[in-house]
């Protein structure tokens, strides 16, 4: 070769050239590229091979790390010409090289840096096929594509890349400029056949136009909305000119300025009220939609805007209509409809709107609830029913502060915004089962509410402003009044509503029950016919409890067969379904009750009497043993401490008065341990009306003698034998009648009491009011 001929550097590369280790991506053949580089022994690698011919290796480390050394290379890199090097301010080297083609590691002479191999060139392969060419087209014509959607692409590297003639290096140059991974790039690199390489380029851009795509679908999206937003945003400012013009409301707040004031002069407000409002409303005016206290000022005027401040046109009502609709609501319930019908003759003399507080009282099922809408129906009033039951919180009642998030008014105020009238029938359900607890008492909150000299300027905690509720029907509804605070029950007129007895029952699934169960289950009452036997049996057999909601419950039981067989084809030739007393078993099962169950004294020791709970009255059997031994007095049946001193009173008794006067000696209780006990174990019991109960079966168990038949009693007993009065006779009562009971021992001063019990459920019972124990001994026993 002549000394004066001109040599590509390629075919001039040393065997043996210092590594520069890359930790970002692969250099390809073929670019003029800066690098920098910030570590002392990749500069003394650059400054040793510029001191020698500027050649240098670039290889991508596996893994990054700090000092690479020559096993974490890969091994294939590309050799690159020094261009020139540029010092840094801040220490390190800026590097512009001009890479030239593809090498492989054949050994490492220096493991550390600065890093010295052996290398061997590697050539491109397979250029020559029309494949080729077909390759190169489609590279260039796809990258084309994507360079002209891509900004990042710049017009000299579209010039380049048209002018470049070989193959390979077209795809090095696009897999250069390609956002690929580097581990994706060094695949590339590794790559000597020029169509395989090509093949795989393509595929990386495909790739890219896929994401383009998605990129550009994103940007025309996001694109369309912020026109929509702003085209919006022009409309209404266009709008809002155009209102400012015309003089009306340009905006949302000024709108609903306008409609609080307007309202808000309509309701003619006086005084603290005026005031308070006034104040509000201009500070809704000043305040910026967008703070959090707009929503809370604007909600409270919308509030005091919505309740009935103006008292409605009085309304004239007709007594014999009221009556007529209480009538056909609801059997029985005397005392409710006559409180009803006088508050309603006082409203007409005095045409007067003010509300009346009634508590009503008595067990399950007996229609305590019902009767509000029926009350509100006959009075033409708005109804609103709320449960306290549960209750633990004052703010239920009383409402939450407007400083808390989610404020809302209590049950009262948020009651008349629904009614939107000042006197309408409030029914407040289960009073008797109210909770206190560390936030405060609602019974206590109640007080306000229902006392009728305080209730015209009732404060609500979210309102602030005194409210005049004095005009409500409230209708109180409990089913014991021993958890009811002293002062919420002196506040209101209690009506004690029995349980039904067996022909009220009856009355009231002829006239009720049945129609409206039929309703439910989709029948007619011309398919079903009931004989009055079968009502008196699931009365009797299966619903033997105070109210009626078990009672409908089997009636709904028997209709839903009776509906399968309709709609399933069994017995669809009948036209009509007649349930008498023996085809109940079919229906409901064996019956719960039986004649057995009726509770009877049988043997000496016993004694039946008759008690109050919640549920309503009971029947309640008395039992006493003797056993020999060491002297005692047992007590079994979870009896409280009241009955538990009741009975000990009655053996104290029977002890010191029976066996003086009868001849028994006191051997007798001293030689004998007595056993005194309740049935029902399971169930607790308490208050001193068992009294003579218990001293009876005491004197029956002493003398040997069984007790009258269908004789119950109830009072209580006192250490000299006076029989005191008792509470909850009517219950009683309704209990002895649904037992089957025919004589009743009751104390003299309970007489009175004899008025307020229907006369159908007296009807068939004799009483016997007694002032001593004797007088009891002497009716139940015959002493």
């Amino acid at each position: 070769m002549p000394d004066n001929q001109i040599v590509p550097i390629e075919m001039i590369l040393p065997n043996k050239i210092p590594i520069i280790p890359l930790n970002g991506k692969p250099i390809f053949p073929g670019i003029f590229t800066p690098i920098m580089l910030g570590s002392q022994e990749d500069i003394r690698t650059v400054d040793d091979a510029i001191q020698a011919d500027g050649i240098v290796g670039l290889v991508l480390v596996r893994e990054e790390t700090e000092k690479p050394m020559a096993s974490d290379l890969h091994q294939v890199g590309t050799v690159a010409k020094i261009v020139k090097r540029i010092n840094l301010p801040d220490g390190s080297v800026n590097i512009f090289i001009s890479t030239l083609k593809r090498f492989k590691i054949k050994k490492a002479l220096a493991k550390e840096q600065p890093i010295v191999a052996a290398v061997e060139y590697l050539e491109d392969q397979g250029e020559g096929p029309d494949e080729i060419k077909a390759l190169t087209r489609a590279l260039l014509s796809e990258m084309k594509q994507v360079s002209e959607n891509n900004p990042l692409f710049s017009e000299e590297m579209r010039l380049n890349m048209i002018n470049i003639d070989h193959p390979g290096k077209i795809a090095d140059f696009i897999a250069s400029i390609l956002n690929i991974d580097k581990n994706e790039q060094q695949k590339i690199l590794e790559l000597t056949d020029v169509k395989e390489r090509m093949e795989r380029v393509l595929i990386f851009i495909k790739r890219e136009q896929e994401l383009l795509r998605i990129q550009k679908k994103i940007q025309s999206e996001i694109n369309e909305k912020i026109e929509k937003s702003q085209r919006e945003y022009f409309l209404k400012e266009e709008l809002k000119a155009i209102k400012q013009e015309l003089g009306m409301p340009s905006d949302a707040k000024s709108s609903d300025y306008q409609r609080f004031k307007e309202k808000l002069d309509s309701f003619g407000f006086q005084g603290e009220v005026k005031e308070l409002v006034d104040q509000e409303l201009e500070k809704f005016n000043l305040m910026d939609p967008n703070s959090s206290e707009f929503i809370v000022t604007r909600n409270w005027l919308d509030l005091v805007c919505n309740l009935p401040w103006k008292a409605g046109p009085s309304k004239d009502f007709d007594m014999k209509s009221a009556r007529e609709i209480l009538e056909a609501d609801h059997y029985g319930l005397k005392d409710v409809k006559d409180r009803i019908m006088e508050y309603l003759a006082v409203r007409k003399l005095k045409k007067d709107s003010r509300g009346s507080i009634l508590c009503l009282v008595g067990p399950p099922g007996v229609g305590k609830t019902s009767v509000g809408k029926s009350i509100a129906r006959a009075l033409g009033k708005e109804f609103f029913r709320f449960s306290v039951g549960g209750m633990r919180d004052e703010a239920e009642i009383k409402g939450h502060r407007r400083t808390y998030v989610g404020a809302l008014p209590g049950k009262i105020i948020q009651g008349l915004k629904i009614a939107k009238t000042r006197d309408p029938v409030f029914m407040i359900d289960e009073i008797d089962k109210m909770g206190s607890s560390y936030q405060g008492d609602p019974s206590s909150a109640l007080l306000e509410v229902l006392d009728p000299e305080q209730n015209n300027s009732f404060r609500d905690h979210y309102l602030d402003l005194p409210f005049d509720v004095s005009n409500v029907f409230f209708i109180v509804t409990a089913n014991t009044l021993d958890t009811i605070p002293a002062p919420l029950r002196d506040r209101m007129e209690i009506i004690q509503l029995p349980g039904y007895v067996d022909s009220e029952k009856l009355e009231i699934a002829r006239t009720y029950l049945i129609p409206k169960s039929l309703d439910r289950t989709g029948l007619k009452k011309t398919q079903i016919k009931y004989t009055r036997d079968a009502l008196s049996a699931i009365a009797e057999g299966y619903a033997r409890e105070a109210g009626v909601r078990n009672f409908e419950k089997y009636l709904d039981r028997i209709h839903r067969k009776i509906a399968l067989q309709v709609v399933t084809g069994h017995g669809c030739d009948k036209k009509r379904f007649e349930v008498d007393k023996p085809s109940l078993e079919k229906y409901l099962g064996k019956a719960r009750f039986d004649a057995d169950d009726i509770k009877r004294a049988t043997v000496p020791g016993m004694a039946v009497g008759l008690a109050w709970t919640s549920m309503g009255g009971e029947t309640l059997i008395i039992e006493a043993v003797s056993n020999p031994g060491k002297e005692g007095f047992k007590l079994t049946g979870q009896m409280g401490s009241v009955m538990q001193e009741s009975a000990g009173i009655a053996y104290t008794w029977v002890r010191h008065h029976v066996a003086e006067a009868r001849g028994i000696k006191a051997s007798y209780f001293e030689e004998r341990q007595i056993h005194l006990h309740i049935p029902e174990g399971a169930t607790p019991k308490d208050g001193p009306s068992a009294g003579i109960t218990m001293a009876t079966a005491l004197v029956s168990l002493v003398t040997g003698k069984r007790i009258k038949d269908r004789l119950a009693m109830t009072g209580e007993l006192s250490l000299t034998g006076q029989v005191l009065p008792i509470g909850g006779l009517r219950e009683k009562t309704v209990a002895a009648k649904r037992n089957k009971i025919r004589d009743i021992i009751i104390p003299k001063g309970n007489e009175k009491d004899l008025e307020d019990i229907p006369e159908h459920v007296k009807k068939g019972i004799a009483f016997h009011p007694v002032e001593r124990m004797e007088e009891v001994l002497a009716l139940a026993l015959g002493l």
